[in-house]
């Protein structure tokens, strides 16, 4: 039962096109060319891209924030371009953008994550135990009366993905949501969204272009001229590192670190992701050598 679970498709795109208004006397440029994706329910998808590669573009198409200029986007089944299911499709898929405050609408932290569920119709016991809920997902229960404009901008990145759980959502999508955070706070919510993957089951999407965010992803989508040019697990994309700096891209510090090495004659492998596999594989060929 639980496999039939993990291969049912949250999002589907089908010839995807999308484009922003051109300016008068010049050509409409697509930020989106024909993009064919099918993201797994529970999965934890990383999108990277360069800026203007169109991972923002997509994210929105993702919960009918943008609609499609072609193709089609089917959220659990549902088409984004029609209009009488974009409640039920905005409930499904939950957006995190990159400026907190720019989702936090109330003074007190429980009543920013009341806030959609109240406009939604919830009963009231109902959403004292979503918001209970969220704020222990997101491991913010002892916030519940705080002020969020005194919060890191960490933990304000947590009560806003908190006010998205409270919807309850099957998905959430995490547009750059960690672009304007220090180190400690990119972390915080990364554990976060994890969390909720493994915990919940929530189908997560990243859209980031921070390379080290993906190494612990299901699979990574590489965004470049408004295409996918690379879709794998992070180890089949990362060990493509031409084809990613040809993009401008960078890639994982661990993987950078194992082709200097190899350039300088040291057989390593170059999938070693993680810190702990990397350093493994250094001393072993070392050792060896």
């Amino acid at each position: 039962m639980e496999s039939e679970t993990t291969m049912a498709t949250m999002i589907q795109t089908e010839n995807l096109k999308y484009a922003y208004p051109a300016m008068e006397g010049e050509a409409q440029i697509f930020a989106l060319q024909d993009v064919d994706l099918e993201i797994e329910q529970g999965s934890f998808v990383v999108v990277l891209g360069h800026n203007g590669s169109g991972k923002s573009t997509l994210a929105k198409t993702f919960n009918g924030v943008l609609l499609p200029a072609g193709g089609k986007v089917y959220v659990e089944g549902m088409d984004t371009a029609d209009e009488h299911l974009l409640l039920a499709i905005r409930q499904r898929v939950g957006m995190v953008f990159q400026n907190p405050d720019n989702q936090i609408v109330a003074n007190v932290v429980e009543e920013d994550i009341a806030f959609a569920p109240e406009n939604l119709g919830v009963p009231s016991a109902e959403i004292r135990r979503r918001v209970d809920n969220a704020l222990a997902a997101v491991g913010m229960s002892e916030f519940v009366r705080h002020a969020p404009h005194l919060l890191s901008g960490g933990q304000k990145q947590r009560i806003a993905i908190a006010g998205v759980i409270a919807m309850e959502p099957a998905c959430i999508v995490l547009d750059e949501a960690t672009a304007m955070l220090d180190p400690i706070g990119r972390q915080e919510v990364l554990s976060t969204i994890h969390r909720l993957n493994r915990e919940k089951g929530m189908t997560v999407v990243l859209i980031t272009h921070h390379m080290n965010e993906a190494e612990d992803a299901d699979r990574v989508v590489v965004m470049d001229n408004g295409k996918v040019t690379m879709d794998g697990t992070p180890r089949q994309v990362f060990t493509r590192i031409e084809a990613l700096r040809n993009m401008g891209l960078t890639v994982p510090d661990t993987v950078d670190l194992l082709d200097r090495l190899r350039k300088d004659g040291l057989d390593v492998p170059l999938d070693a992701l993680t810190v702990e596999e990397c350093a493994d594989a250094i001393a072993h060929a070392v050792a060896v050598k």
